[in-house]
């Protein structure tokens, strides 16, 4: 079977739900770190419990969610007019993956964020910035070891995820099977030869990620 296919999807996948992590991630690990507000623990905690529930239950969540009847997969039929909505394409695995690595995000991000020196935000102010301008340019540069280091771990979770994605995109050949999807099925049906050498590729890839990550991390903290 050709790797080429869930391996393209799988990166696709994973990079979209990445994006989206970074672009959402980051201005609401900010809230939470910088801001004090009623109900923000309970905000957090709805925001990360997907790491530690099972993914097929944060996957059924999904189904319930993303189904035709449900207050996405509604919308998404009356502007496509797709009889499934979102699911079983790869636009449900992509939502799969992005909810189930976003507390990775959340949870290192907030964490550099609050380690950032009150008085460089305090001197910040006291030289006339804005408190968005603080934010832009003190507390995220500073945090940005923080917030790399959760983007490529919010990745890693991504380009693995195998639980809530055959939930809401289930494993159809040449339209949603990723990589761990395929090796799962490659291992059923017998073929562990080729189940090994996606193995041995996925691992690869996400290396290559890891050391990227590292090194970006390391130029942001010399920055």
């Amino acid at each position: 079977m050709s790797v080429l296919f869930p391996l393209r999807l799988s990166l696709q996948v994973a990079v979209c739900a990445t994006l989206v992590t970074l672009l959402l991630g980051t201005p609401l690990a900010y809230v939470l770190a910088r801001k004090k507000f009623r109900g923000k623990e309970i905000l957090d905690l709805f925001l990360t419990l997907p790491m530690v529930l099972p993914p097929v239950v944060t996957g059924y969540f999904l189904l319930v969610l993303l189904g035709r009847n449900g207050y996405l997969g509604k919308a998404f039929f009356s502007l496509t007019g797709h009889h499934f909505g979102i699911l079983f394409t790869w636009y449900a695995a992509v939502i799969a993956s992005f909810v189930v690595s976003f507390p990775f995000m959340i949870k290192t991000a907030r964490a550099s964020m609050e380690a950032v020196d009150q008085d460089l935000i305090n001197a910040s102010y006291t030289l006339g910035r804005s408190e968005t301008e603080t934010a832009l340019r003190v507390v995220i540069p500073l945090s940005g070891r923080g917030i790399i280091a959760g983007a490529t771990l919010a990745f890693a979770r991504a380009i693995g995820e195998f639980g809530a994605t055959i939930m809401v995109a289930a494993n159809i050949p040449g339209k949603t099977n990723t990589m761990p999807l395929t090796i799962y099925n490659e291992t059923l049906y017998g073929s562990r030869g080729a189940a090994l050498w996606m193995v041995l590729l996925l691992v690869l890839v996400s290396g290559v990620v890891m050391y990227t990550s590292n090194r970006l991390g390391r130029r942001a903290i010399a920055l």
